[in-house]
């Protein structure tokens, strides 16, 4: 079966976490959601169009092989914001339109939001029976984006290419293994006069997350539900899906 592989590394990388009042936390590897809305980006799928995002979640299953989860991050965030009442009749599409009222009309909002320093993963798409598009046509996209592409907030760029590849494997974790290895040649074949990569090797991936009816290629340690399906993107809501866990050994 055919995989598109791809790699997300970045200084700082946000995958939102459930938000409650304040706090806006954050896993260290992408969520189902985050990758739907990524892909989507790439395409040129805007926010309001809901059928273009269901045709992503319903037509494609991902895994994601962390290789380094990062370190934390937190920042105390302030920021300011008018209230509904002054906001009333209104335009209000742009962070410029928000502050467009009196200052006395700003109110200051407080909250914490966590980053994740220095986190890498593999992605793996499998088609479903109703993929919307080829494997090959989600490459070029990732190559030449239609939107600016970010890991989770739009102050995490991506701190490398994606080098999006079509890979043909019995499962996500042979694709993954092709993939790095096709990563670590073309590494080696830019080696300097003195022998010297100029990038590191790919990691090793220490752990595999992946949701139902794609073919993983192990066991999962663990299966539980996560809030992370998408349901309507622009009303930011969410339901529940399964997901599965497979802890791999460090040197594996």
């Amino acid at each position: 079966m055919e995989f598109m592989v791809f790699q997300l590394q970045a200084p700082m990388s946000s995958w939102g976490d459930t938000a409650v009042g304040e706090y806006r936390g954050s896993y260290d590897y992408p969520s189902e959601s985050a990758l739907i809305g990524l892909l989507g980006a790439a395409i040129g799928i805007r926010r309001e169009d809901e059928a273009g995002h269901a045709a992503l979640r319903q037509g494609y299953g991902f895994a994601v092989g962390v290789q380094s989860a990062g370190r934390l991050l937190r920042d105390y965030h302030t920021a300011q914001v008018p209230g509904r009442v002054a906001l009333k009749g209104r335009p209000h599409a742009t962070r410029c339109d928000e502050l467009a009222v009196p200052k006395v009309d700003l109110n200051t909002i407080l909250s914490t939001r966590d980053y994740r320093q220095d986190a890498a993963s593999l992605i793996a798409v499998q088609p479903r029976r109703v993929a919307p598009y080829a494997l090959e046509v989600l490459v070029d996209k990732l190559r030449q984006p239609h939107f600016v592409l970010y890991l989770g907030r739009k102050s995490c760029p991506p701190a490398a290419p994606l080098h999006p590849q079509v890979i043909d494997a019995d499962s996500v974790l042979a694709a993954f293994d092709e993939y790095r290895d096709r990563l670590n040649a073309q590494r080696d074949a830019h080696k300097d006069q003195r022998g010297r990569a100029p990038l590191e090797p790919a990691g090793k991936v220490i752990r595999l997350v992946w949701g139902d009816g794609v073919e993983a290629g192990v066991a999962a340690d663990l299966s539980a539900p996560r809030k992370d399906r998408l349901i309507r993107r622009q009303g930011w809501q969410f339901g529940d899906r399964t997901e599965h866990t497979a802890l791999l050994e460090a040197g594996g």
